[in-house]
């Protein structure tokens, strides 16, 4: 087709991406402030030589995480093991540079954000229960006696309670964006009449089966599904007669499918199904059921009985394509030359 429908990437997935290249960006800012605060005013003597091997260690942990294609992929847990390296970093420095009297203690702040913005209130709980265990590490205290005085305890939650504000505010606002995003998603992915995959989550949900059909060699059938009424409808009982033509045989198709297969609104009365598992003979004996289902579906219109009909094509891996591109394309000449012999008929892909 026009576009490599098997290559378009989810909103996850970008979504990812996206925040995998920020959390770098925030890695390298959190770096450069605390080299600056090394060469500007820093420790002296040994605690600057461990700063700066932190610096070193730290520097190495980034380019390995994002330049050396140690771990490619974008997942939600190499982000956590990133904010836990930022963390221990954080915790080093902190160590050689007064403690929690070091200036650089709020770079806490930069853990905190990005955890809430990336990894969700979870995840966030147990990152600010490791900040606080670093806050009790780095305390100054001359016993553990101390630990459990009430000044100790009053100075240390008010050192630590503007982390947490922090950390639950910005979840907040995290929820609402995650929010936002999933509704883009289902606009983005969902056809508004039918509520099927459109073109684009079509490809997205059968681009992942397609690719273990691929790597396994197993079956996997195509088949295109054109309403041969719909115009017919449109034109002599408006077009809401016709909307509701599409969502009847929506559902009529649907109670022919299994739950693994998937069905997309292609176009304006073209329809898609993949069938998983699924030989040229099994697609056929799947595409005639629908057939007859289809035709058995009588709409009545202004006292107008409507005899619904639908051709169809179908093509299967790998014989009739090794791609979702050619496989859609093959059916859909399929169900072209169905439409041409007369309608109401299946057509399997011959190359």
């Amino acid at each position: 087709m026009q576009q490599e429908l098997s290559q378009m990437p989810s909103l996850e997935q970008e979504e990812l991406r996206s925040v995998s290249r920020t959390v770098a960006e925030i890695e390298w800012l959190l770096l450069v402030l605390v080299l600056l605060y090394q060469v500007f005013g820093g420790p002296t003597g040994e605690g600057r030589i461990a700063t700066a091997m932190a610096l070193f260690f730290y520097a190495a942990f980034i380019m390995i995480f994002h330049y050396i294609n140690f771990y490619t992929a974008a997942t939600r847990w190499k982000l956590a093991i990133e904010t836990w390296g930022m963390i221990g970093f954080i915790t080093a420095a902190l160590w050689f540079t007064g403690k929690l009297e070091s200036p650089l203690v709020n770079c806490y702040l930069l853990v905190i954000i990005t955890s809430a913005l990336a990894l969700g209130r979870l995840t966030t709980l147990v990152e600010l229960g490791l900040i606080g265990a670093c806050f009790l590490l780095l305390g100054n205290y001359s016993s553990m006696h101390d630990l459990y005085t009430l000044s100790y305890a009053g100075s240390i939650i008010a050192q630590f309670i503007p982390f947490v504000l922090v950390a639950y505010i910005t979840s907040m606002f995290s929820s609402d964006i995650r929010y936002g995003l999933n509704k883009a998603k289902l606009v983005s992915e969902t056809d508004e009449l039918t509520e099927l995959f459109n073109r684009r989550g079509f490809a997205i949900a059968a681009g992942r089966l397609l690719g273990q059909a691929v790597r396994y060699e197993r079956a996997l059938s195509v088949v295109m599904i054109d309403s041969d009424n719909l115009k017919e409808v449109n034109d002599k009982y408006g077009h809401k007669a016709g909307d509701y033509l599409l969502i009847k045989l929506v559902k009529s198709i649907q109670t022919q499918l299994r739950d693994s297969d998937i069905m997309g609104r292609y176009g304006g009365d073209e329809f898609v199904v993949l069938l998983p598992e699924a030989t040229a003979n099994g697609a056929l004996d799947v595409a005639e059921r629908i057939r007859e289902a289809v035709s058995n579906m009588s709409l009545e219109f202004n006292g107008d009985f409507i005899n619904v009909t639908v051709s169809m094509g179908v093509a299967t891996f790998p014989e009739d394509g090794r791609t979702l591109d050619s496989l859609v394309d093959n059916a859909d000449k399929g169900m072209y030359k169905a439409k041409m012999a007369g309608r109401d008929k299946i057509m399997q892909c011959v190359k």
